[in-house]
């Protein structure tokens, strides 16, 4: 253990009055009353000829009824020491004084004391009784120059107490010291008390004496060894809606919190924010790959966090602190300091398929542990994951409203606006340098800027859209391993190339192996044998070019692609797609050889579809599309033909929203919305032409769920009306004569509702309007040109005018 630093107190002609301790971050010094008692100024000095510091009498805040003083300084530079959360050591414990250098004493118990200060004399109740050898006795009498020097606790090294040389009682005794705790306890509110609060949330104290700084020390050290790092690249775009949502989840009787998305959206990124913006207020990462098989809940996953931590910590020179660092421990302490921990538990679909068996037991004994210790938990995951884990926490327990067929959550999608364009312009892309549909996807965005700012010319030719952006991105994190590799052995030139293309089959192929029921990882065994520690191909360090370079990074036991959606490309190249579609969707035996996939391995298979139409064309993707909508059943079905049924409905909606136009695959459009299948919000994401996307959803309307039962299908018309009011207006006009009733409003027709939707929205392109109005024929049309020329809004004969 290092002793803390000493302040030494001097008068103005320079002899020595005793010594001190600062304690806060602000140069605050602790010391006796009597070190500064009748002295108009004082001179303080820094350790080994550090810094000195003068002040008056306006920067002491003299306490003694306690045989205290605090000084305010500046400029001294003196590391500010723990104090102990407690103070209440039995007689018998070793201590560490400042007597005539540091030396050993003994605490004999605790005893009344008299303290003669210049303005009267003061009884203190509860002084410490000190033993010391005689080595030390000298500088602990009166005058003797230990006086205001720190008491610490030989186990932990934090303060316990302060020396006092003018104490007296009624027996003799080598010492006293006043206990800083008990002094601040005297006055909650005083000067002393808040002081102390302060070292507690400044200064870090493990161990018994483990404090607020502590944990916070410790929770960053896990968000920065853990977490993803800062990157390097320019800051995240914000998001308002997703950061007040985590603000409000924060203030709020909720314990957990899901961000949910697609992989490239952005999870972690605003995991990451979320962090950063909580300064003082402790939040520990957790990896859903450091989860365990045997884990009983959630504290299992952060008493290993910690113990990381804390490691780190120690190996930096703060002893001890690992010890005090249960979950528990932890927890009480963050809470108590009204600065409640909060776990941020990233990509949950990576634990082991062992826990993931077990994850509904997994969850009720996590939501009754963040319950009973007053923590909070916000999950980044997928929206397959959450579907079904989201179901197994209490409603009471999850922040947010449900999204479509997902739990209550907060979704993330891709940017979108002005936060798009801020983002295109922090990664320098230029307008019209990336395909309009992906302008706004996070990781194309980031990794495209990546490539343009490696490569010379800027990159990818043209306009490229994700999966080119992929593919340039993987070229050149294989270009960067091999110059990694080829630098100690001197390779050169093509040969850098050749070695670059090795690399890449590498890579390859630990993305077939990572194929199967499993979590798309590869275990060590298969990691050390495509890229050996050792020398292979003639150069060395095949591990460590790959990690360095942030290709593959470890995962629980083994190691993954670093983006999760490049995975799920890559990988969707080596899928043999005829088998999986018939273990997971049309169930074909295959003697028994099948192992269940998690859901949300979804995204390789719909990498592997969408390869089928960008390879082989339109129709041949088609005819998979068709195949699977006929095993698509609206509500699912029980069993093993309720989750073939899930996987149809998950790679189907999942290819439409990602080709470039859904609408060549109209007939299978029509099927899936005569019978109901997908939520408004596949509909209004759906990348089709508004006159197809309209016509769709006259299909659907007759299915809305009355007002204030969740989002209906007409909203989706509503929103595509006010935005694009001449294209959807003449589809409107089409429904006139739809005479199927509104279930949710018995007395509406899908025609009249059209032509409600109309009127609403009548003054928006009115010429246009009435020019559809007029060239219907249909009654309706009539009526409401009627009524929008009794109103004024068109004047009758002209085809229109603003009213």
């Amino acid at each position: 253990m290092v002793d803390p630093p000493l302040v030494r107190i001097c008068d103005p002609a320079g002899r020595p009055r005793g010594a001190g301790f600062a304690a806060d971050d602000r140069g605050t010094v602790v010391t006796s009353h009597e070190a500064v008692d009748g002295l108009g100024r004082l001179v303080l000095h820094a350790p080994d000829g550090g810094g000195t510091c003068v002040v008056g009498p306006e920067a002491v805040v003299e306490l003694p009824e306690a045989d205290l003083a605090l000084v305010r300084t500046e400029g001294l530079g003196v590391a500010p020491v723990p104090v102990a959360a407690s103070g209440a050591l039995r007689a018998g414990a070793y201590v560490r004084i400042p007597a005539d250098g540091w030396r050993e004493a003994r605490v004999l118990g605790r005893t009344e004391v008299t303290y003669p200060a210049a303005g009267g004399l003061h009884v203190l109740d509860g002084a410490l009784e000190l033993a010391v050898g005689t080595a030390g006795a000298d500088a602990l009498l009166h005058g003797g120059g230990a006086a205001g020097g720190p008491v610490v606790d030989a186990g932990s090294g934090a303060v316990v107490a302060v020396l006092g040389t003018a104490l007296t009682a009624g027996h003799p005794a080598a010492g006293f010291a006043v206990p800083l705790r008990a002094a601040a306890a005297a006055d909650p509110r005083g000067p002393l008390a808040d002081l102390l609060a302060r070292n507690a949330a400044t200064v870090p104290a493990y161990g018994p004496d483990l404090n607020l700084a502590g944990v916070l020390q410790v929770a960053a050290v896990s968000v920065d060894s853990d977490g993803p790092g800062p990157g390097g690249g320019p800051a995240p775009v914000e998001r308002p809606g997703t950061v007040r949502e985590l603000a409000d989840f924060t203030r709020g009787a909720a314990t957990v919190l899901a961000l949910v998305g697609d992989p490239g959206c952005g999870r972690t990124t605003e995991l990451a924010a979320f962090a950063a913006r909580r300064t003082g207020h402790p939040a520990v990462w957790l990896r859903g790959a450091d989860l365990r098989g045997d884990d009983a809940c959630v504290a299992d996953a952060l008493e290993r966090a910690l113990d990381r931590a804390g490691r780190i910590v120690e190996a930096s020179g703060a002893g001890g602190a690992r010890g005090g660092l249960s979950a528990e421990r932890v927890a009480a302490v963050a809470h108590a300091a009204g600065r409640p921990l909060i776990l941020l538990l990233d990509g949950p679909e990576e634990m082991p398929p062992v826990l993931a068996h077990r994850l509904a037991a997994w969850s009720q004994r996590t939501e009754r542990w963040l319950a009973r210790c007053g923590v909070r938990l916000v999950v980044a995951c997928r929206g397959e994951y959450w579907e079904q884990a989201g179901e197994l926490f209490g409603a009471r327990t999850l922040h947010g409203p449900a999204a479509g067929p997902l739990p209550a959550c907060v979704p993330l999608g891709d940017l979108s606006g002005q936060a798009a364009r801020l983002a295109r312009e922090r990664y320098g892309i230029p307008p019209g340098a990336l395909a309009a549909r992906d302008a706004g996807h996070p990781l194309a965005l980031r990794l495209l800027g990546e490539v343009r700012a490696a490569v010379p010319g800027g990159g990818p030719a043209g306009c490229p859209d994700r999966d080119e952006v992929f593919g340039a991105y993987l070229d050149l994190m294989c270009l960067r391993v091999a110059v990694r590799l080829a630098a100690p052995a001197g390779v050169r030139g093509s040969a850098v190339r050749r070695l670059a293309a090795r690399v890449s089959g590498r890579l390859h192929e630990a993305a077939r192996r990572g194929l199967g029921p499993g979590q798309g990882d590869l275990d060590r065994a298969a990691f050390e044998e495509l890229f050996p520690w050792g020398v292979l191909h003639g150069v060395a360090g095949w591990a460590s070019a790959v990690l360095a370079e942030g290709v593959l990074v470890p995962a629980g036991d083994g190691y993954r692609f670093a983006h999760e959606e490049v995975a799920d490309w890559i990988q969707g190249m080596h899928l043999d797609l005829d088998t999986a579609l018939d273990a997971l969707v049309f169930r074909r035996p295959d003697g028994g050889r099948s192992v269940p996939v998690p859901r949300h391995r979804a995204g390789p298979v719909v990498r592997a579809l969408l390869l089928v139409g960008r390879e082989r064309g339109a129709g041949e993707l088609g005819a998979r599309l068709a195949e699977l909508a006929r095993r698509v059943e609206p509500g699912g079905g029980p069993g093993e033909r309720g989750e073939a049924c899930w996987w149809a409905a998950q790679l189907l909606g999942g290819v439409l929203l990602r080709v470039p136009d859904a609408g060549v695959h109209r007939r299978v459009l029509e099927e899936l919305a005569e019978r109901g299948v997908f939520g408004p919000g596949f509909w209004r994401a759906l990348p089709v032409a508004d006159e197809l996307r309209v016509a769709l959803l006259r299909r659907l309307v007759v299915r809305d769920p009355g007002p204030g039962a969740g989002e209906r299908y007409l909203d989706v018309v509503v929103e595509r009306l006010v935005a694009e009011p001449e294209r959807v207006q003449g589809q409107l006009v089409r429904w006139f004569g739809d005479e199927r009733v509104l279930p949710a409003s018995p007395d509406a027709t899908v025609g009249t509702a059209a032509q409600a939707l109309l009127y609403i929205h009548r003054r928006r392109a009115v010429d246009a309007l009435a020019g559809v109005l007029a060239e219907c024929g249909h009654p309706r049309a009539r009526e409401l040109l009627a009524v929008l020329a009794a109103e004024g809004v068109v004047v009758r004969g002209r085809g229109g005018g603003a009213g």
